[in-house]
């Protein structure tokens, strides 16, 4: 983001809350490995599955229905959450009542999930959606600053992460660019993975840089 650009004002962090509902609890006999689910799934090999063939599916659906006119908001991706996971989650396509954390790093606090999301509606997605045609650096770029933002704000319980690359995907088919391969399964997805983290990581600083080369790749690689 350019210097004079003023910060966007979700990255600020104040209180916590306490979870409320389904969405602090784990299943009972997953031994706190598979979250409370309308299936009754406790083996999380079963959950990742069922979430993946659902994604799939979902995925399928919208690229048939969004146009290249699509403006993406925050609305269509509380229903985009909900069509994907709602079979599976009581919580689908809700903002989360639960403060989350990984490693030091604190997401921002769930009570301002709905202000941060109004926020980044006016702020972001009305300004890099709909993803117009360009040179696919000026296309990544977008792609990069949605990507990274949505991330940081964590709006869902989970899915957070292919959520915001399967708005990824939309913005680069938008553009007239084929869907990204970001190469995070199978051969060499450690270390693909490894870099997407770094640059998902140095985004949190609005260094954009990073993530928009590595969504350059995996459209060009989508490609092939």
């Amino acid at each position: 983001m350019p210097e004079n650009e003023q910060k966007p004002s979700w990255r600020g962090r104040t209180r916590y809350r306490k979870p409320v509902g389904a969405e602090g609890d784990f299943e009972p006999g997953s031994n706190g490995h598979v979250l409370a689910n309308l299936k009754g799934i406790t083996d999380p090999r079963v959950m990742d599955e069922a979430e993946y063939r659902a994604l799939i599916a979902v995925q399928q659906r919208y690229y048939e229905m969004l146009t290249p006119e699509t403006r993406i908001t925050a609305k269509l991706i509380c229903q985009m959450h909900r069509n994907w996971l709602g079979e599976l989650y009581a919580w689908a396509g809700q903002y989360r009542t639960v403060e989350l954390q990984k490693d030091n790093f604190a997401w921002p606090p769930a009570w301002r999930v709905s202000d941060n999301l109004a926020i980044f509606e006016r702020e972001m997605l009305g300004r890099f959606t709909p993803c117009r045609p360009g040179p696919l650096a000026q296309v990544a770029d977008a792609m990069a600053h949605i990507h990274a933002e949505l991330l940081l704000i964590h709006p869902f319980r989970d899915g957070n992460g292919r959520l915001a690359r399967w708005l990824a995907d939309i913005m680069a088919v938008q553009a007239g660019y084929p869907v990204p391969d970001y190469g995070l399964t199978g051969r060499g997805s450690v270390v693909q993975r490894r870099r997407y983290i770094a640059a998902v990581s140095q985004d949190y600083a609005q260094i954009y840089e990073p993530l928009a080369v590595f969504f350059v790749e995996a459209v060009e690689r989508g490609g092939r």
